[in-house]
């Protein structure tokens, strides 16, 4: 439950004066994203300006440079009505101070109401962006006109913010201001020293100075206000992720024992070595096994750095031990494939390995999930169905997630509780740069693969404009000729009015054509069968070209297929362009990428097309994404910036999270159950930054 004294900021924006039903539910769209969530105080108050205007020009009309924003005391001369019945004129009134006149201009407004703002020989202060119209100064539609009484309460530096349908800056502004009305003081989570040597203010000063910013150099990221409250949320966040590790790592563990048989077997069967960084990956998920406490590692590797061997490996060693282990995936495309890449292998040292989707027949679940519970499975690999209630296991040791970014912690949670002491070993090839890591995995220890398996050939990347087509189609008729696999991505399924791109299923049909039966499509809306029947013709049947939306991103893996083609490549994040060449390249033939653009490009995105030239490696390309973009994509959603972050900036308060880290960690050791002095404080800080589910896991709760 929440504690009493936040009440007055979880409080609805509806117990606000001008905050109707039909107002709040634009607020609850622009502080939310759902219209049926309930808008509240501290949503709007942890909503960030972004910029700010200046009011504070106070000049005379004469004197005032065309397109300022200036506030003017004038006199009102005249008001002139448009004609009655036209709405077309504009409604005007003319104004003066000492050195010039002025005219004010309004569309589709009532004159009554202008009449009674700006009675005629009346002095009002106007606010607005002063243009010259054939000479004379003239404000349209200005921000502001008061009386010289209310001037004093014009705020003269506005903060500006992210806006929606049906919510102006005007009213975000007062609707802001009167939230800060009634709040309770809260004591402060954060350490004293800390405060004092960085000079930083209290929390409700913080939102105060951001608020109602001076300048604009009191919404820069540097400055202390800022960082105050971004270094509380930082804080909001790991120690969120430190209760949950410490939550994870209490439930004791099982030191597990095992000969190595297993995973000798399987290493004596593979035709290749494994790389340094693979047996280094594995020496650590061992040494976490070997320990009564539960495993929580995150191996993250580039594409194709052999991370679903370690996971094999792993496996091996708790399937020994006598446990269960589980692999989920999360696509039901990749589970059956991680499924066919590891069945030989299985096959061959005696793993009873079995595939479990969402697909599967109700005769198939059936059979699966009784050999499951009676143990004849040893290896299960599946996908979401694996949280299932109904999917019971006699005895799972280890969980294996695959592309950890499409899970959150809930989930590690509710899978890991699937077995008495399961240890977690979560895999994602999206190399993400160490501030992000520390946000999102802060409850985990890291394990990176950096080397690529040996005899993999580097792949050529090289750019090509659209009006190319034609040159790039006959250079892929020769190269199928000589038996090549390509793929072709394109951004959308259809075509869409709105963005030029060509449709995965235009682009299909105009390659049919000219290469017939070896053409073949794959994108998300066709069923699982479809997309299994269409993969199966390219990987083993006669189709070599394969036209695909970014289903194929993830793990699809055909070691034949050479030539990546990207179809609009400037409209992908540096991310996905990674991800998508990495498909190919996994033999031990020279393979190429072709990015194919549409001129002219922007900055970013010829900086992103000539990152993907210069390098392939997944840590630097990830660096520069977040540079380029915003974390949000790094992660594989769609927004920029930090998500289900408010106001800290990834790149620019990396310092912050390091710093937020090692603290939680600290407070946990401390204090594991969140009862000592500073405690209470703390628990308001995870409350106000919505990270209360972590407060669950305390016994006091």
């Amino acid at each position: 439950m929440r504690p009493n004294h936040l009440n007055s900021y979880f409080a609805s924006l509806t117990s606000l004066k001008g905050v109707g039903p039909k107002m709040a539910q634009a607020f609850a769209k622009l502080l939310r994203g759902d219209v049926l969530l309930e808008p509240r105080r501290i949503d709007l108050l942890l909503h960030m300006p972004v910029s700010v205007i200046d009011r504070s020009l106070q000049s005379s009309l004469a004197t005032t440079p065309e397109g300022a924003i200036v506030t003017v005391k004038v006199t009102i001369d005249k008001h002139l009505p448009p004609p009655r019945g036209n709405n077309r004129v504009p409604y005007r009134i003319l104004a003066h101070d000492d050195t010039d006149e002025l005219t004010l201009t309004y569309f589709h407004v009532k004159g009554g109401y202008l009449e009674r703002q700006m009675p005629v020989g009346e002095v009002r202060f106007v606010s607005g962006r002063l243009e010259r119209f054939q000479g004379a100064p003239q404000i349209t539609h200005p921000d502001y006109v008061v009386t010289e009484d209310d001037f004093a309460t014009l705020p003269l530096i506005e903060p500006v913010y992210p806006l929606t349908a049906g919510v102006s800056g005007k009213l975000l502004h007062k609707t802001m201001l009167a939230c800060f009305d009634g709040l309770d003081v809260l004591p402060e989570w954060q350490d004293r020293t800390l405060l004092d040597r960085e000079r930083w203010p209290d929390f409700i000063d913080a939102l105060h100075a951001l608020h109602a910013p001076l300048g604009l150099a009191d919404l820069n990221h540097e400055s202390p206000a800022y960082r105050r409250l971004a270094y509380d949320e930082c804080l909001a966040s790991q120690l969120a992720l430190s209760l949950v590790r410490n939550n994870v790592k209490k439930a004791a563990g099982i030191a597990r024992r095992w000969d190595g048989r297993l995973k000798q077997a399987i290493i004596d069967a593979l035709p290749f070595t494994l790389t340094g960084s693979q047996q280094a990956a594995i020496a650590d998920v061992e040494a976490d096994l070997a320990v009564s406490e539960r495993m929580l590692r995150l191996v993250q590797g580039d594409v194709g750095s052999g991370k679903t061997m370690v996971a094999l490996i792993a496996a091996a060693d708790v399937i020994e031990s006598g446990s269960q282990a589980s692999m989920m995936a999360p696509t039901d495309l990749l589970a059956r494939q991680h499924y066919q890449s590891v069945k030989g292998l299985c096959d061959k040292v005696g793993i009873r390995v079995a595939v479990l989707t969402g697909k599967d027949t109700a005769a198939t679940k059936r059979d699966t999930l009784a050999a499951l519970h009676n143990g004849d499975i040893d290896f299960l690999i599946g996908t979401h169905a694996l949280f299932q209630q109904s999917v019971n296991f006699a005895d799972l040791g280890l969980a294996v997630v695959d592309e950890q970014h499409r899970f959150g912690v809930h989930q590690r949670l509710a899978l890991s509780s699937k077995g008495q002491a399961t240890d977690l070993l979560v895999m994602t090839a999206t190399p993400i740069p160490r501030t992000l890591v520390l946000t999102h995995y802060g409850d985990m220890d890291v394990s990176l693969l950096t080397e690529k398996p040996a005899g993999r050939k580097p792949i050529e990347t090289r750019t090509m404009t659209l009006e190319r087509l034609g040159e790039l189609v006959t250079r892929l008729d020769q190269a199928t000729a000589q038996g090549a696999k390509c793929y072709w991505v394109c951004p959308l399924v259809e075509e869409s009015e709105v963005l030029d791109v060509t449709a995965a299923q235009e682009r299909y049909e105009s390659l049919k054509p000219l290469f017939g039966h070896k053409v073949e499509l794959i994108h998300g809306r066709m069923s699982s069968e479809e997309k299994r029947l269409a993969m199966e013709r390219f990987k083993d049947g006669d189709a070599q070209i394969l036209v695909a939306t970014t289903v194929i991103e993830v793990g699809v893996d055909v070691p034949e297929a050479t030539i990546m083609v990207i179809e609009h490549a400037e409209r992908f994040g540096l991310a996905q362009l990674h991800q998508l060449r990495g498909r190919v390249g996994r033999g031990d033939k020279a393979s190429s990428c072709i990015l194919l653009f549409q001129g002219p490009l922007g900055t970013i995105a010829k900086e992103r097309l000539n990152m993907m030239r210069e390098t392939e490696d997944g840590f630097k390309i990830a660096e520069a994404d977040l540079r380029l973009r915003g974390e949000g994509d790094v992660l594989g959603t769609k927004q920029s910036g930090m998500p289900g972050f408010r106001v800290a900036n990834a790149e620019e308060h990396k310092d912050l999270m390091e710093m937020a880290r090692k603290e939680a960690r600290l407070i946990i050791e401390m204090d594991p159950e969140l009862q000592g002095p500073r405690a209470k404080a703390l628990r308001d800080l995870l409350y106000l930054f919505e990270r209360d589910a972590a407060i669950r896991l305390l016994k006091s709760g």
